[in-house]
């Protein structure tokens, strides 16, 4: 480094992701504890255990190839083919500790600007990616609890963390990524670029998994799993809610030259500045606002739409601030209340019905509360934006609808539509639908019906985890009748 204020820079962005690393670890605290609450006693070492052991498979496959893949991807296949990104590389030595200077490895391909602006980032950024990556695949374990196989889970969010999510972000959340060049896509805060892509998964898994036993009565009626632990369902959405700040952190750059640095103007006055994934200028201000508003906008119409059920009312916090992010750092604080309680309406009446006339049991709501809000909310960014750059410059933007300016593409209807598709179905429902398939047609993805009716604690963990007696509720005199083959 060198001088001062450039070692200041250096080192305060190290620090800063290095924070919201640490921050987004509650989110994966809140879903454990979430989902834990949500199941029955019988599934509830099962449920943990699955959501805990994504941790290791999925980092250790995003260090391996994840991290390379989303700056492998961005221009492929419509700009130019992958990039090199040595950087990226597992082998590489910037996979590791490092301090700069000069290139020691010279098979890398790497330059002296490559040590100088990734030695001490590349760490910190790749993981606040991967505590991405967590995320999404922990957005499908709540979807499928109770009747999934371990293995066939893990495998699962292999894909879904360190594959398809991966893809979608360096198409759609890179600065020259081809969504955004060509089509002016724009989601700031990952409406779809997670959520939608994970809600999508969970869909796909959903459809081939099947309901659990005793879901729907004979007439098809929907029935309601009491939840385990209701403080623990409150807790563990608070700990996300929590978490949150430190994901919306973690879309921003802190600070950056906007005019030298980002602009390429050698003899521009220096303008210091945070700005979004897309290179443009935002505020920790701006997105501490809008933030607080959507969560508010969310918990409110959860509240009134569902007469004041306390689950529905705190997944409605969650499923506003999901809807609101993809224009969470250009809108104003009243218009992210506003498509905070859109987005929650359009989830809560949307899951209803898909559950009801697909038979689709979604345990925990995940598909509606992240992938029917990142959707809509993707979508709606489109209108309320349109006419906004979609990023800071393009590298050889094309056009395709006609929405550019000075070489930078226009936020718009259509593209967020198709962005939204993208993300959802072909990168979302449509892998995890095959390989879940695939699973299934290997017997590997659903347990036996003895096992979902004695408990996958009792089959998986055995003395050690013993299966604890029925208590006197519904669920469980229902789980008797099914037991005794009266039931479905």
């Amino acid at each position: 480094m060198v001088d001062g204020l450039e070692a200041l820079t250096v080192i305060f962005t190290e620090f800063y992701y290095w924070m919201t690393v640490v921050l987004m670890f509650l989110i994966h605290v809140g879903f454990c504890v979430y989902e834990v609450g949500a199941s029955r006693r019988k599934n509830l070492q099962h449920t943990l255990m699955k959501n805990t052991m994504l941790i290791p498979l999925v980092t250790i496959t995003f260090f391996y190839f994840g991290w390379w893949i989303y700056f492998a991807f961005p221009l492929w296949p419509f700009l130019g083919d992958f990039s090199p990104a040595a950087w990226a590389l597992p082998w590489s030595e910037l996979m590791g500790t490092h301090l700069g200077g000069a290139v020691t490895v010279q098979t890398d391909s790497l330059t002296v600007d490559d040590t100088a602006f990734w030695a001490r980032i590349n760490g910190v950024f790749w993981a606040a990616f991967l505590l991405f990556s967590w995320t999404t695949a922990s957005i499908v374990s709540g979807a499928v609890i109770e009747r999934i196989k371990t293995q066939a889970f893990l495998i699962l969010a292999v894909l879904v963390g360190s594959v398809t999510w991966i893809i979608d972000a360096a198409w759609g959340w890179s600065w020259n990524g081809w969504m955004v060049q060509l089509m002016g896509y724009h989601d700031a805060y990952a409406s779809s670029v997670v959520h939608g892509i994970a809600g999508g998964s969970a869909l796909g898994i959903l459809v081939v998994l099947g309901p659990r036993l005793g879901k729907f009565a004979a007439d098809g009626t929907p029935r309601d799993f009491p939840q385990n632990n209701p403080w623990l369902v409150t807790t563990g959405l608070f700990l996300i809610f929590t978490g949150f700040w430190g994901f919306y952190a973690a879309c921003n750059i802190p600070i950056i030259d906007f005019n030298g640095a980002v602009l390429g103007i050698a003899d521009a006055e220096p303008y210091f500045t945070a700005t979004n994934i897309y290179l443009t200028p935002t505020s920790l201000s701006a997105i501490t606002f809008n933030f607080l508003m959507s969560l508010s906008g969310g918990l409110l119409a959860g509240y009134m739409l569902s007469r004041g059920n306390p689950f529905w009312s705190y997944s409605g916090g969650l499923a506003g601030i999901i809807t609101a992010s993809a224009g969470n750092d250009l809108y104003h604080p009243i218009e992210a209340l506003i498509v905070a309680m859109v987005g929650v309406w359009f989830a809560y009446k949307l899951h209803y019905w898909v559950e009801r006339k697909f038979k689709i049991d979604d345990a925990v709501g995940a598909v509606a509360v992240h992938g029917y809000a990142g959707f809509i909310g993707t979508v709606i960014a489109g209108f309320l934006l349109w006419g906004y750059p979609s990023n800071v410059a393009s590298v050889d933007n094309l056009g395709w609808f006609g929405n550019t300016a000075e070489g930078v593409a226009m936020i718009n209807p259509l593209g967020q539509f198709i962005g939204a598709i993208i993300m959802f179905w072909i990168l979302g429902f449509i892998p995890c639908w095959i390989v879940a398939k695939i699973l299934a047609s290997l017997g590997w993805l659903r347990v036996p019906r003895e096992i979902e009716l004695a408990g996958l604690d009792t089959h998986d963990y055995g003395d050690a985890f013993p299966y604890f007696p029925y208590r006197d509720t519904a669920t469980e005199n229902m789980d008797r009748e099914l037991a005794r083959g009266q039931g479905d």
